[in-house]
């Protein structure tokens, strides 16, 4: 395969993760808000912080207001992971690669875009923002769905993979790494009611509280749901399950061109480092240190696979 085809599998999925993980954030802010209006504007700005795109942020804005928040990750030209520019990178992508493609997956793909353009033209109200943000997630969910219905397992599906999971292990490492050097404003908050609701907050934002409920009735407490979120491989979004699917689509790709790539050997080393674990040693190793860790080895890891498979050849 073309590297240049395997790059735009790669960043299509991505972008559609991205879109997915933006439109989960904003949901998770938006609840807060409805529900704790006197610290709605320190909410919002965990979000910024959480999506990645502060400094971009205030390059143009100096409060942190909800309708500007909403805006800004929605729809701003000048933010490249604003949801509809997400979408419309995904199609481009998709276009690029469309031989590559089943019919449904191409469909699922431009039907998104069409669907969200007129949607995303205007800044969105309230009274839509729910709408809005459940077809955001259907869309992204539906693309998904054709990929798995009707592609071949073959290495077109493994580079589609590869981008999806590296994009969510990525998200789940900064929900993870914010709730901890952002959301309370001093360690006295410790094990309070703020905590506990921000610690639901966390599990929503990532569609995980009823899984983690379901598995944790009597256990709510820091170290079960960052267990839950970093070392249980039934979670989807769990960064130990997102990087045994990278293992296993690089290793399925290694076979084809040389089994030693150094990107199989860095998810390798990455796994191994999730694998076998136990949350107090995470805790005792600094769990802040361990998501800025996680955070650079994933950006390594898209780096080295980019290389490896020529990515712009």
């Amino acid at each position: 395969m073309l590297g240049r085809t395997a790059g735009g599998l790669f960043w299509m999925f991505r972008y559609l993760e991205r879109a997915e993980n933006i439109a989960r954030l904003l949901e998770t802010g938006f609840r807060i808000a409805l529900t704790a209006s006197h610290e709605a504007e320190a909410e919002w700005e965990s979000i910024i912080s959480t999506a990645g795109v502060r400094d971009a942020y205030l390059a143009k804005n100096d409060h942190f207001d909800g309708a500007t928040v909403i805006n800004f990750l929605l729809r701003d030209p000048d933010n490249s992971s604003a949801v509809m520019n997400c979408f419309a990178a995904a199609r481009s992508n998709a276009r690029m690669v469309r031989t590559a493609l089943s019919s449904e997956v191409w469909e699922a793909t431009n039907e998104a875009w069409m669907t969200m353009k007129p949607a995303l033209a205007r800044p969105v109200s309230v009274k839509d923002l729910a709408g809005v943000l459940t077809s955001i997630r259907q869309h992204s969910s539906l693309v998904r769905g054709a990929l798995h219905g009707t592609m071949l397992r073959n290495e077109i599906f493994d580079f589609a993979r590869v981008g999806t999971f590296v994009e969510r292990a990525d998200n789940t490492a900064r929900i993870l790494d914010v709730k901890y050097y952002v959301l309370l404003p001093s360690a006295a908050y410790i094990g309070s009611s703020m905590d506990n609701a921000q610690w639901e907050t966390i599990l929503r934002s990532v569609s995980a509280f009823r899984s983690f409920r379901w598995l944790n009735e009597s256990d709510t407490s820091p170290r079960a749901i960052a267990d839950f979120l970093i070392l249980d491989k039934r979670m989807p979004r769990s960064l130990a399950f997102c990087h045994s699917k990278i293992l296993g689509n690089l290793t399925y790709l290694g076979r084809g061109v040389d089994p030693d790539l150094p990107c199989v050997a860095l998810s390798r080393q990455i796994d191994e480092r999730l694998s076998g674990r136990d949350i107090e040693e995470i805790f005792d190793e600094g769990l802040h240190e361990f998501l800025e860790r996680s955070i650079s080895d994933t950006a390594r890891l898209a780096s080295q696979v980019q290389e490896d498979f020529r990515f712009y050849g």
